[in-house]
């Protein structure tokens, strides 16, 4: 599917679910395998990337299965992870390489692990360096970039203070601290996703967190039967539809509620959005429940740049929800957005100007004005999955057809995500 067209549509409706968490799923994989015991995940992402960090662990020597709706991982704890000859190979998946790393760093031979060309480009300094601060010995290519050498193994807990608020980098670090001498503690300049800290200590790691830092000892992990909520991060492009679609109405049903993930509906109820929570569970790891959102009168806000790390994937839909809005919206603090699969602030900025909405581009953000009539155009996805769908989304609103360039990256962590949009458009 190199490219696709979107129609403008009258409304969205009915209910729908979403596929399982892709974080969630690359730490449940991760845990699972360097876990005692065999572990049982249900809904598990089939995303792309999901299924670069499933192929690795079994380069490692993971035997993991599928059995009818869930996912068996047999664990005999991270000491029986094996020496691979071939590169591991994470393709454009920052999560598998990142994390990965942590436990690749506690194993004492060496791995190689590779990405794909835009992978390839993302900064690893900031994993490389606590690392090797814990003693694993790290080489990368010029600029600190992948592919990534690392023999691993005798490393001692640190304390670290994180120079960016990222839910990857203290997770690399956390795995780590599994097997290091004495404690690591971190510290993070804002809260970011708390899904390695939730499923470490229900798996029975040694780990104590509060907003102000986080605490790991040497401890094995046992098993755990776990099910994947839905992710949030792609349940936010159907959310907006039904806020900026006349006489929309759509419920989400069993999705992740984590609130170190949900900054984004904390966002839409300040811009006016109209939604209710249909049901919220608690009891699990991870907290669940049901949305139903309905079209909604949008005003523009400044957005606090503290709550970016907790929305960091759901900026583009912003973005295009704030073409909708009444008056200006401003976006700040979002630097991290032009790393990411691609530069998504220049991307953003690039297809919004291209359907005729008034943006502006800063160097850590972006100042979009509405509301705007938007038309339909020839976009370019840049291969990021998230700008696909956020601008799958805008077409639908907009004058005339528009035409995703470069659409199949949507599998990354969406599989089957134009055909939901079909089932909900009316």
């Amino acid at each position: 599917m190199d490219k696709i067209t979107i129609n403008p549509i009258a409304r969205v409706s009915g209910q729908v679910t979403v596929p399982g968490d892709k974080s969630i799923s690359h730490r449940a994989l991760m845990m699972a395998a360097i876990a005692e015991g065999e572990s049982r995940i249900a809904n598990l992402a089939a995303g792309a990337d999901v299924r670069s960090t499933r192929t690795c662990l079994q380069q490692l020597g993971v035997a993991i299965s599928n059995h009818e709706k869930e996912t068996r991982v047999a664990g005999h704890g991270v000491a029986a992870l094996q020496p691979c000859s071939q590169p591991l190979e994470a393709g454009n998946s920052g999560t598998t390489m990142r994390l990965l790393s942590g436990i690749l760093a506690t194993r004492p031979f060496l791995t190689t692990i590779l990405g794909d060309a835009s992978l390839s480009r993302r900064p690893m300094r900031r994993i490389i360096e606590p690392l090797q601060r814990m003693g694993a010995q790290i080489e990368a290519a010029p600029g600190e970039t992948a592919p990534l050498k690392i023999m691993g193994g005798n490393l001692r807990g640190i304390q670290y203070q994180l120079p960016v608020a990222s839910a990857q980098v203290k997770s690399c670090i956390l795995f780590a601290g599994l097997e290091a001498e004495g404690e690591t503690i971190l510290f993070e300049p804002a809260a970011s996703r708390d899904h390695s800290e939730r499923m470490l200590q229900a798996m029975g790691a040694a780990i104590e967190y509060n907003d102000e830092r986080i605490a790991i000892r040497r401890g094995a992990l046992h098993a755990l039967d776990a099910a994947i909520p839905g992710d949030f991060s792609s349940a936010a492009f159907l959310l907006a539809a039904a806020l900026i679609l006349p006489d929309s109405e759509l419920t989400l049903s069993n999705i992740g509620l984590n609130p170190t993930r949900t900054a984004f509906l904390q966002v839409l109820l300040e811009m006016g959005a109209q939604m209710k929570f249909l049901e919220w569970h608690l009891q699990s790891v991870e907290p669940y429940g049901a949305v139903l959102a309905q079209h909604s009168r949008l005003r523009g806000l400044e957005l606090d740049p503290k709550f970016v790390p907790q929305l960091i994937d759901e900026i583009p839909m912003l973005a295009v929800l704030a073409t909708q809005a009444e008056g200006e919206t401003i976006i700040t603090g979002a630097a991290e957005l032009r790393i990411k699969e691609s530069d998504r602030l220049a991307a953003l900025a690039t297809n919004l100007r291209a359907m005729h909405a008034t943006v502006e581009e800063l160097p850590d953000g972006l100042i979009i004005r509405g509301p705007a009539r938007l038309r339909g155009a020839t976009l370019d996805s840049f291969g990021d999955h998230r700008i696909a769908m956020a601008f799958a989304i805008a077409g639908l609103c907009a004058d005339s057809p528009t035409t995703i360039q470069n659409a199949s990256c949507v599998d990354i962590s969406f599989p089957g995500f134009f055909e939901v949009l079909r089932h909900i458009c009316r």
